[in-house]
């Protein structure tokens, strides 16, 4: 028996979802791959990898980013203009300094999307602040402050959300509470 799932305009379909960095305990690179799974679509029943039918994310919070280890201190960001003797090279303590989170969890996500066409598509879903006003998280900088910096709690995209990634995990929900507790006894 065949079951055919016809490609509907519901089912493709963008949600908004919201992340709050500063309350999710989770170390950057798995805050990222969450974002990057929504922005790809991969939770979704009808997706394809040839397809663009990710969400859109906006994550707040992120100056209190944390990461494990010595990553603050060791981990470099390289960047090159292709001329002689042009290799730069940035801690992210520095960049953490100079940019902010958001930048330091921009790259994050943009590493961990597929290199293909659709990479910059999608990352343009991911919402933020830049330093002089709100806008996408484009992998360009397309201001001439050109920081991104979506560092607080406030963002103006709270009539589109639906999805709310919550600080408090599944065993602080009541049902589940209630349930553990007559299990105990």
């Amino acid at each position: 028996m065949s079951q055919y799932v016809g490609k509907t305009r519901l089912a493709y379909s963008r949600a908004w979802h919201h992340i709050d960095v500063a309350s999710d305990p989770r170390p950057l690179g798995r805050i990222a791959s969450q974002i990057a799974i929504a922005l790809m679509g991969k939770h979704k029943p009808i997706f394809d990898p040839s397809t663009d039918c990710g969400d859109y994310v906006v994550a707040t919070g992120c100056k209190d980013l944390h990461v494990t280890g010595k990553k603050m201190q060791q981990k470099k960001y390289y960047r090159h203009s292709t001329r002689p003797g042009s290799l730069k090279e940035i801690t992210m303590e520095r960049m953490f300094e100079k940019w902010g989170g958001g930048e330091v969890l921009r790259k994050a996500v943009r590493g961990m999307l597929p290199k293909n066409r659709l990479r910059d598509p999608r990352m343009a879903r991911l919402k933020g602040m830049l330093r002089n006003g709100w806008t996408t998280l484009s992998w360009r900088r397309d201001t001439a402050d050109g920081g991104v910096a979506f560092e607080g709690d406030a963002h103006p995209y709270k009539q589109n959300i639906i999805t709310v990634q919550k600080s408090s995990p599944i065993l602080q929900m009541p049902e589940v509470k209630t349930t553990l507790e007559t299990l105990s006894q």
